[in-house]
Formats: C-alpha cells, structure tokens, sequence
C-alpha cells in the first residue's frame, strides 16, 4: 500500500497525526490538503487551482493525502488511493479536542499554513467559522460518506483506540 487517503467527519478526529504516522511507516510523503487550499489572509484557493496543485501529487505512485475537498476536488484523491481511512470519531472525542486545539492555537499565535493564525472570531463566530462549521457538518458527514466511499477500498475506524491499532497494523514497505 503506497497511496492512501485520510479523510475525517469532523475536524479534531486526527486526520494529520494519523496521516503523518501512516506516511512515516510506509515510507512516502505526506501531503496535508489545508495547506495546499488556504493562501495567506485565508484565502481560499478556487476548485481549479486546488486541483492543479493535487493532480500532479495523485499522479506519482507514493503518498499520504490527509483531506477531502470533495467540494472543491470531487474524488480525485480518492480514486487514485489503494485505500481510505475514515476516521469517524464521535462528538464526544473529538470536539473536546477540537476546542482544546483551536484555543490553544489562538492563545499561542501558532502560525498555520501559508502564514495564517486562528482568531476567535474565525474560530467561534458567524456561519463559516469552524466550531460552528463543523457541528452543522458533522451528521451530514456521517450519513453521505458511507455512500461516497461504497465505490473505494476504505476502513472506518470509530475510536483512539481503533486508530492507534490500525497505524501499527501498517507494515513499512521500505
């Protein structure tokens, strides 16, 4: 397995510490859709210059996408995976963390992708923000990705525990 999409229901279910342990493990890069999508000032990047800048990744034979964009990409990631891991954590797990994250990111200044910070604001307040995004989401998400994904090899993992077991399931093909 060299080419492998991760995709979560909601941000905070450890779609980039997933991605990035199953990339080390098997060897191959390591591509985080958000930074290829967010300019500075977030900005977003439009659906065809989020494509031309995922088209060439896809296209090499080694690689873990951590991302969806269906919106923005349709299944260009997906179709060209050996396999999908959905990680489909419950409210409970991963708001919690989400919130703890987000505030975190705020409270230090963490700069993000392309030179960006979270702000209260971006974070908490208005429609677009991504705490209340992301809870309008989620049971959206959980009812049509199964659907989405009936069609591609994937693995839904459920919990830490599921998750952690499946990352030291993944042998290294290097």
């Amino acid at each position: 397995m060299k080419r492998v999409a991760v995709v979560t229901t909601a941000s905070g279910c450890g779609g980039t510490t997933c991605g990035r342990a199953l990339a080390e493990r098997l060897g191959v890069p390591y591509v985080e859709l958000d930074a290829l999508f967010w300019k500075p000032g977030w900005v977003e990047s439009t659906s065809e210059e989020l494509r031309a800048a995922v088209e060439p990744i896809v296209a090499t034979d080694a690689w873990v996408i951590d991302g969806g964009y269906w919106g923005r990409l349709g299944d260009v990631v997906v179709k060209r995976s050996e396999l999908v891991v959905w990680l489909d954590l419950d409210i409970a797990t991963w708001l919690p963390r989400l919130l703890r994250r987000t505030l975190r990111r705020i409270v230090r200044r963490e700069v993000l992708w392309n030179g960006n910070r979270e702000t209260f604001r971006g974070a908490f307040l208005g429609r677009d923000a991504l705490i209340p995004y992301m809870l309008r989401n989620y049971r959206r998400r959980r009812r049509v990705y199964p659907e989405r994904l009936s069609s591609h090899d994937h693995v839904r993992l459920r919990s830490q525990v599921e998750i952690d077991a499946f990352v030291r399931s993944v042998a290294s093909e290097t």
